[in-house]
Formats: structure tokens, sequence, C-alpha cells
């Protein structure tokens, strides 16, 4: 390939018309790209929000179910304490009962 074909060639692939046809815009088109660019941002401003917002709920909750944890596990051992102490007083009552009962006889 000589010299002048190469640059005929590298011509014909960059045309000034084909780059000015493929980059032009109207107003009208640049316009409604910026607007559409502007919702997404706006959209992924509200949606950062939202997820901010989302983890600061879920980490309260988290704080909320561990202090219930302990008191649940404090309420469990009250109950069983007084499981065990009312057996201990049906217990005494029962013998009570027996006692006046072979008293009564």
């Amino acid at each position: 390939m000589s010299e002048l074909s190469f640059d005929t060639e590298v011509a014909e692939e960059v045309r000034p018309e084909q780059e000015t046809g493929t980059l032009a815009m109207t107003a009208g088109e640049f316009a409604a790209l910026e607007e559409r660019v502007l919702r997404a941002i706006n959209l992924v401003k509200r949606e950062r929000m939202a997820r901010a917002d989302a983890e600061e709920r879920a980490a309260t909750a988290e704080a909320l179910m561990n202090e219930q944890g302990s008191t649940i596990d404090t309420l469990q051992k009250e109950v069983a304490a007084l499981r065990a102490e009312r057996e201990a007083i049906k217990e005494r009552v029962d013998r009570i009962v027996a006692q006046l009962d072979t008293l009564e006889v």
C-alpha cells in the first residue's frame, strides 16, 4: 500500500460529517438527557437516605432485642424461682392438712 492510499483510507474512515452526526444532539434531546440524569441522581439520593434510615432502624431494633433478651432471661429465672417457691408452699400446706386430718380422727 502506498502512502497516498493510506491517507485516503484514513480520511475516509474518519469523516467530519460522520463524527458530528453521531455526536450532535438537539437542544431538546440534551434537555431530555439532562432530565433523566437529574431523575437518576435524585433516585440514588432517595435510595441512599432510605437505606441509611433502614440501617438505623435495624440497629435500633437489634439493640432493643438484645435488651429484651436479658429482660426475658431475668423473667424466666424469676418464674422458675416462683414455681419452686409455690411447690414448697404446696408441700407445706399438704403436710399441715395431713396433720389436721390425724388430729380429727
